[in-house]
């Protein structure tokens, strides 16, 4: 079994309409975008592929009666809590694109929410699935209860609470089950106890262990936890302190990286996290406010900048490129050095690669959900980045159920190797799916296509309350 990771650990569980691409929902516009009506026949297959196929893990893999889904396949491994967020925002995707019936998928939905109720909940440490209304990082899949000494986490507590309240703008029919949903879904949000989180005044903590308290480390900014005060300060019942937000920001970074002028966090992740649910085209907070941009803007510009940096391959990776680009939170080979090419090179296992200024996290390891789950900010380089990787590459990487979790052009050794497999003519590849970064490319490539989880996720009171909370005004905020 592989060890959790700190980034993995802490902060790892960080579509919009033809018009709406080229539109001025961003306060500093969108450049050189494209609309799904402007994509090639191509394009629009083989996104129809992708996110079918990526539908697919979620609904084929995630146990349809307790709603459990695994952190990993076809590795046999512990439930994640936050791809069960990420299934449960993946399957009204699957009602909308006929992959599932609606009454499936809500069947589905609510033995997953009713099941994550009523899993016991108290302070000791086993035979429990949270405390306090948080959950924690990994369960068992079987039994639902705490992984080993994972911590109870606020960021994978948030992401599934993403999925659960999604679920409940989703399903409004009349009918006894999405009735159902829309009770189980505020029940389980409405008992987090946020301000017990804030452990460190106004800032809420990463996690916290029956066996020595609360880990040393909080959610400061910027990352995938905007997700976490948002949620934390739209609650009804158990809200925290409006300070919390201001907090957060003050330890942004801003920098220029490529040529981008933007709030700096290496993984593309954090980038990302958050965008699935919230739609932060055209409203802004003080910060974005200041510098007169979004959030949105924010994630487009991180993402461009991490493409050009492929481009430049300042470490001269093997086949990084124009579209070959994409440093996220991923498996990789091992932990060791070796020699290739004359030249030694380290390589890591799972972590956070990232690359922004001043912080360099690159193995040479690409993750297809860095550039997948940036369609919707750039679909100009993402689309055809997701195509070329599929076409090189080919089974190695793309297959069953969409891309496997990573790849490493420049490893074609197997010595040392902890994990995965070489092709010693195209490089080491990944053998597992992971759920987190599945999630992330069957919603963004939705809410690219339709907007269906921004367009949901707007009518959703709780997380209004949040952003008004945290001081964003304009856009589509009421």
């Amino acid at each position: 079994m592989r060890a959790v990771s700190p980034w993995r650990g802490w902060i790892v569980v960080a579509a919009i309409t033809a018009s709406a691409c080229t539109s001025a929902t961003s306060i500093t516009g969108v450049t050189g975008s494209v609309p799904p009506s402007q994509l090639t026949v191509r394009q629009t297959g083989f996104l129809d592929t992708l996110e079918r196929r990526t539908f697919n893990w979620f609904w084929e893999r995630s146990d349809p009666n307790n709603g459990l889904t695994p952190d990993r396949w076809p590795t046999k491994s512990f439930s994640s809590v936050a791809a069960i967020g990420f299934a449960l925002t993946a399957y009204p995707v699957g009602v909308e694109r006929g992959y599932v019936s609606r009454a499936n998928a809500a069947q589905r939905t609510l033995n997953t929410l009713r099941f994550m109720y009523n899993a016991p909940q108290g302070s000791q440490a086993m035979n429990v699935t949270g405390y306090r209304g948080f959950f924690y990082h990994f369960l068992d899949m079987q039994t639902g209860y705490r992984f080993e000494q994972v911590e109870l986490s606020t960021i994978d507590t948030s992401l599934l609470l993403g999925g659960v309240l999604f679920c409940q703008s989703y399903y409004t029919g009349a009918d006894p089950t999405e009735a159902a949903i829309r009770a189980y879904a505020d029940s389980i949000y409405l008992r987090v106890d946020w301000p017990w989180a804030v452990h460190t005044p106004s800032v809420v903590s990463m996690g916290w262990k029956p066996e020595n308290g609360w880990i040393p480390a909080d959610w400061r900014g910027y990352d995938e936890g905007m997700i976490v005060y948002v949620l934390a300060l739209g609650s009804p019942t158990h809200p925290i302190n409006p300070g919390g937000w201001v907090e957060w920001t003050q330890t942004y970074k801003w920098a220029d990286f490529y040529g981008q002028s933007h709030v700096n966090f290496p993984p593309l992740f954090g980038h990302q996290y958050s965008h699935i649910w919230i739609d932060f085209r055209g409203i802004q907070d003080a910060q974005m406010r200041a510098h007169g941009m979004d959030y949105f803007e924010n994630s487009r510009r991180a993402t461009l900048a991490q493409h050009a940096y492929a481009i430049e391959n300042p470490g001269q990776w093997r086949d990084y490129g124009e579209n070959i680009w994409g440093l996220s939170a991923c498996d990789g080979p091992m932990d060791a050095t070796v020699t290739i090419d004359g030249r030694a090179r380290t390589f890591h296992s799972y972590t956070a690669r990232g690359a922004t200024e001043g912080d360099i996290r690159d193995d040479g390891t690409i993750a297809p959900t860095a550039a997948a789950s940036s369609i919707a900010f750039t679909p100009e380089i993402a689309i055809p980045a997701i195509r070329e990787m599929s076409r090189r590459y080919g089974s190695n990487l793309y297959s069953t159920y969409g891309f496997l979790d990573a790849f490493n052009p420049t490893l074609r050794t197997a010595d040392q190797l902890k994990h995965g497999r070489v092709d010693p003519a195209l490089g080491w590849f990944d053998v597992d799916y992971l759920g987190i970064d599945e999630g992330p490319i069957v919603a963004m490539i939705e809410n690219y296509r339709s907007g269906l989880v921004w367009k949901t996720m707007r009518k959703n009171a709780h997380v209004v309350t949040g952003l008004k909370r945290a001081g964003f005004t304009g856009g589509w905020l009421p």
